[in-house]
Formats: structure tokens, sequence, C-alpha cells
């Protein structure tokens, strides 16, 4: 092997964004596609992962003792039609960067989640979603075809359709390493979003103002109170929007209709006292939180990562949870069973669980990745501190009743989820774990979230 295909690697640690399971694994980074396949024919015993940015929450991008592989290297945008709208990047290319190039063109990513900070192969491999799954589904809905690197060093074209697709749409990088994807956009004429938001008085009240009016929306979310209790449990501050027009721009503003801005603010504090985020403290940030947001109000115009990623602008938000880390729980259920959805959110306000980033979307039509997290129905996440008392048990309640319900938990947010549980939750699992076993008998692709959950 000539040494310019010899990635970079050293041994240190790795967790995920919420840092409640950091383990040891050698870190390999690949400069070149013949890099990753070395790195992939290198793996050694336990393994290997590809790993993008380091959002997903829990134990998929980890392999303890294992390779790591940091397809962050790989970051180059190939092609973009501009005429069509798609774009050819490899996978270590991250949203952020997509739309500082593609938003001067008039194009968006057709899908981000609440960070912009994930790779397009995290996108793919986890299917993210957000807050337009219920008219746009999830990412891989638009992507048109990937290269993958898979288990023998080859690399495969894998085209939307067929079951290659399917398995690594959603499989957690567990099917080989997206090398590269064309990617479908959305034509954008201004990077500026006109916002309704209004306030929901509790669950009921919510869910009757997103059943009736979603449709009106492409984008929609509501962050929800989880720890009101009586007559104002589930109350909620519902916000919805769409990319402004350019006639809704002020005259200052169209001088740069597509301008993408962005403001940080100083990075979150190394080392945060545990406790900090107790319930009380949650609770009175819940509540100024909720009082402070109006109780209806048309058409303001925010920056892009204003409205779908508040948090990016705090460097290193996680580590507001302490040493101990935290718990992101999402689940969703589908529509017929908003019953069991009441009683999660009555059980979970009854638990005092100190949540201050609990958010309930609409998910639309599925799409076919064999482990893809949406179905159409009733999602909720939330964020809790790790070391909550009888956090463990209280989850495994939950996991139970969502289960029972016909839902699931999302891979890219669990920590902590029985392996029991999940061909309950995921009916074409028997098909991922045989294509697996087809396409990688000899188990090259690892990772501490598919033994955890014999994936």
């Amino acid at each position: 092997m000539s040494a310019d295909t010899v990635p970079v690697a050293e041994w240190g640690p790795v967790t995920g964004w919420g840092r409640t399971a950091p383990t040891a694994a050698r870190l390999i980074r690949p400069r070149t596609y013949e890099e990753a396949a070395a790195a992939v024919r290198d793996c050694g015993a336990r393994g290997g992962i590809p790993r993008g940015l380091g959002r997903a929450y829990g134990d998929a991008a980890q392999n303890a003792g294992g390779a790591v592989l940091d397809m962050t290297g790989l970051d180059r945008i190939h092609a973009i039609d501009a005429d069509g709208g798609t774009v050819l990047c490899d996978a270590g290319v991250s949203l952020h960067r997509l739309m500082e190039v593609l938003l001067p063109l008039g194009w968006f990513v057709p899908v981000t989640p609440g960070t912009r900070y994930v790779t397009v192969g995290g996108a793919i491999g986890a299917d993210i979603h957000g807050k337009n799954h219920h008219v746009s589904g999830s990412f891989a809905r638009h992507v048109l075809s990937l290269e993958l690197l898979t288990a023998d060093g080859g690399v495969r074209t894998v085209e939307r359709g067929t079951p290659l697709f399917d398995a690594t749409a959603g499989g957690m990088g567990l099917t080989g390493v997206i090398l590269t994807a064309t990617v479908r956009l959305q034509p954008v004429a201004t990077s500026l979003m006109s916002v309704d938001t209004e306030r929901a008085a509790d669950l009921d009240d919510l869910m009757a103002r997103l059943t009736a009016t979603d449709h009106r929306y492409r984008y929609s979310v509501a962050w929800i109170d989880l720890l009101a209790r009586g007559a104002a449990t589930g109350r909620a501050v519902l916000t919805r929007g769409d990319h402004a027009p350019l006639d809704a721009l002020p005259a200052r503003a169209r001088r740069e209709p597509l301008a993408f801005r962005t403001s940080r603010l100083p990075a979150a504090p190394a080392f945060l006292p545990e406790g900090l985020l107790s319930r009380t403290s949650v609770g009175l940030f819940n509540e100024l939180w909720y009082r402070k947001a109006p109780r209806a109000r048309r058409g303001q115009l925010q920056r892009i990562p204003t409205f779908f990623h508040p948090l990016d602008g705090v460097p290193h938000w996680n580590r507001i949870y302490g040493r101990g880390g935290f718990v992101q729980y999402q689940f969703v259920v589908g529509h017929g069973r908003e019953e069991t959805l009441r009683r999660i959110v009555r059980r979970i306000s009854a638990h005092r669980c100190p949540s201050f980033l609990a958010v309930l979307k609409r998910f639309g039509e599925a799409d076919p990745g064999w482990l893809s997290f949406p179905v159409p129905g009733w999602t909720l996440a939330l964020d809790v501190p790790a070391g909550l008392h009888g956090l463990g048990a209280f989850l495994d309640e939950l996991d139970e009743e969502v289960a029972e319900a016909g839902g699931r938990v999302y891979l890219a947010k669990d920590s902590r989820l029985r392996p029991e549980l999940l061909a309950a939750m995921y009916p074409r699992l028997d098909d991922f774990r045989a294509l697996r076993a087809e396409l990688d008998p000899r188990g090259v692709f690892m990772s501490d979230l598919s033994r955890r959950l014999a994936l």
C-alpha cells in the first residue's frame, strides 16, 4: 500500500451528542476514497462504523475497541445542477456547507433537522426528518442515488427503489460507507422565513390546531411544556411557516434576498455543575417561555438559522446537562393512537421530567427505508438529564407502551432501548438482518448500537 493511501488513525474517546456512554475507538480519518477503502479493509476484529459530525445522540456512531471512520475529510461538492435543482456531493459535506453554497443560487436542502451540523451521509444513514415531514417526508426520499463502499472493499452505485437503498436509508451506517450522494433540492426565492406563532392551551388544543391547519404550512413544530399539569397539561407554543416570497421582504432585505447569515453566542462552559437543570429551574424556564410567546402572530420574518436551528447558535450546548449528559427520547405513534400520546404526556408530566427541549410534530407518509423512523402519526421528542432518578425504568415502561401501540423509537437518538422490543417496532427488521448477513458476512460494519440491539 502506498503512503498516500494510508489513512490517519489514532486511538481516542468517542461519544454521542448526549454524552452518556463514552468509549474508546481507533479513529480513522480518510482523505480520499482509496483511504476509505483501505480503512474498511483494515477495520480489525471489532469492525468499524462511519461517523459524520457526531450529532447522533446515542451510541450509533460509536464502536468500543474497534474502528470509527470520521468521514468529514471527504467534503467536496462535485456538481450543482442549478436548473434542475440537484447536487452531487461527498457524504462528508455538512448541511451547513450546502446552505452556504446553494442558497445564493436559489436552492435549499430538502430536509433539515434541528441542527445544520450533520453530514449528508449521516442524514441518509439516520434518514433524518424535519419540520416538513408532513409535506416532504424524510431526507432519503430526496436522494436519487448514492455510492456505497461495502464490506468487500468494492463501491456500488445504489439507486432508489432497490433493497440495498432501502436498507441503507435509516440503516445507521451498517450496510457500508456512503461516499457520495445525488440529492434533489427545494427551490426558494429568499433566505428568510415567514413564520406564524400561536399558543395552545393544552394538548388537545394543540392536536386540534395541528390536525385542522397543518396542511397550510410547509414547516410545523410545537414546543411543548411537559412539566405543566392539570388543565394546562401539554400546553404548547406552535410555530409554523414557509420560505418567504420576495415581495414579503422589506426594501433593504431585497438587495440581498438570498444571503445566508448566521450568528453565534459564546460556547457553553466545558464543565457545569450537576443538577443545574432541575425541575424547579426548568419549570421556571418553561413558564417564562410559554408566557412570552404571542397568543397569535402572523408573518414574522425570521432568518433560516433562527427558525430551523436556534441551538446551533450556542456551540457545545449539550454541555449544559453537566458531566452526566442527557438522554433524548423520541417516539412516534400512528394516527388513531392519540390516546396513547395523551397518556404518555400525562405520565411524563406526573414523573416531573425536567425537559425544556420537548417538541411535538405530525408525520406524513412513511418512506421505504426498512429502519426509517417516521410513520404517519405523532412524534414527541424530549431531552432529559441522564442522572434523573428512576429514568431508565420509566423510559422502559414508555417503550412498552409505544410498542404496544404499534409505534417506535428513533434509533439515531436511542442509547438504551431493550433489544426484545425492536422487532415489534420495526417490522422489516428481519429483512435488514438478512441483507446485512449476505452483504457483510464477516461483520465488518459494527457499532455499539448494532451490538446492543443485535442489528
